[in-house]
């Protein structure tokens, strides 16, 4: 089902593992998923396939994401619901369209989408010219390139280190700040050349392409990824029936941090050695479904060489979500 433009424009990672992993949270009949990121609807419709009797609302801050994967699921319509918003929105976004006000599984697949990267019009991408854009809703908030042409030289060095790992920020920047007092910065060729000027040859000769960094630092910055994710997480956990799964694919060490240090301490806890019971009211919210994070194998990676870097977490909601301090 779904267009084969679509279907072929994306491949779903650690499908398999997802949807099983889901299944843990799903009762027999009925119940609610929520697909966070709903891209181009590619885990959403082997879930609608596989759970026959499960609502699911898909959740995508894009408005040509909601209407190519609304088009796929189409055959669905009936069990399925999408929304423009950001994920962070997800307690409000289940309240309204969950019948119970809950739901039992939630995905997000996190990081840029592949019909993103490939739309060469976005500016997401380093690989061809093209805008320097970069939102991922092209109707909101500023672009890669306001943002360069209006942030001072540190916090735009700031952004590279600490969302991009860059250890050339400072270079970089600098020569963006040059460049733009003689000519906008409005290419994505024109920051792909700034910054292979800004790193010394021999850095450049390993890790791929040295824009790759920059790239993702500024993607993260203009969309406010790491802020939202942050505080979809509790969000989400708060929208959760007890028993219910959370899974969560991360593609870069930022993200991933982010989400293993949310599930470890919800997972934990601190108490004095030898005490014979644990208080109730101290008991963790969360149960571990993966030891460390799962990967994808050797096959998939050649088969859908974007899963390489995915880390999949999963955890259970055991108890009511109590927020961290």
């Amino acid at each position: 089902m779904g267009t084969p433009d679509t279907s072929a424009r994306h491949t779903p990672v650690l499908l398999d593992v997802c949807l099983d992993m889901l299944a843990l949270g799903l009762p027999d009949e009925g119940g609610v998923l929520v697909d966070c990121t709903l891209g181009m609807g590619g885990h959403s419709e082997a879930a609608l396939k596989r759970f026959h009797d499960t609502r699911l609302i898909g959740i995508d801050r894009d408005p040509q994401a909601i209407a190519l994967a609304s088009q796929r699921l189409a055959p669905f319509a009936d069990r399925f619901t999408a929304v423009q918003t950001t994920y962070d929105h997800i307690d409000e976004v289940v309240a309204q369209h969950s019948p119970s006000g809950k739901a039992d599984a939630i995905l997000m697949d996190l990081g840029v989408s592949s019909f993103q990267l490939d739309e060469v019009e976005r500016g997401f991408s380093y690989s061809a010219d093209a805008p320097l854009d970069m939102r991922m809703d092209p109707t909101s908030g500023i672009s890669a390139a306001q943002l360069l042409a209006s942030a001072p030289e540190k916090e735009i060095a700031r952004i590279l280190r600490v969302y991009g790992e860059e250890r050339f920020a400072s270079r970089i920047a600098r020569l963006i700040v040059e460049r733009r007092d003689t000519e906008p910065l409005s290419r994505t060729g024109q920051l792909a050349d700034i910054v292979r000027a800004a790193i010394p040859a021999p850095a450049r000769r390993s890790g791929g392409n040295p824009s790759k960094r920059t790239f993702q630092a500024l993607r993260i910055a203009v969309n406010d990824e790491l802020r939202i994710l942050e505080d979809a997480i509790p969000a989400a956990l708060r929208s959760l029936n007890t028993g219910g799964v959370l899974v969560v694919e991360s593609y870069q060490s930022l993200e991933d941090r982010i989400v293993k240090e949310i599930f470890r301490a919800g997972s934990s806890i601190d108490l004095p050695p030898g005490l014979p019971v644990i208080p109730e009211h101290m008991a963790p919210s969360l149960e571990l479904l993966t030891r460390g994070a799962r990967m994808a194998d050797d096959a998939e990676i050649t088969h859908n060489p974007r899963s390489a870097s995915v880390r999949l977490r999963g955890v259970r909601l055991v108890r009511e979500w109590k927020e961290l301090s």
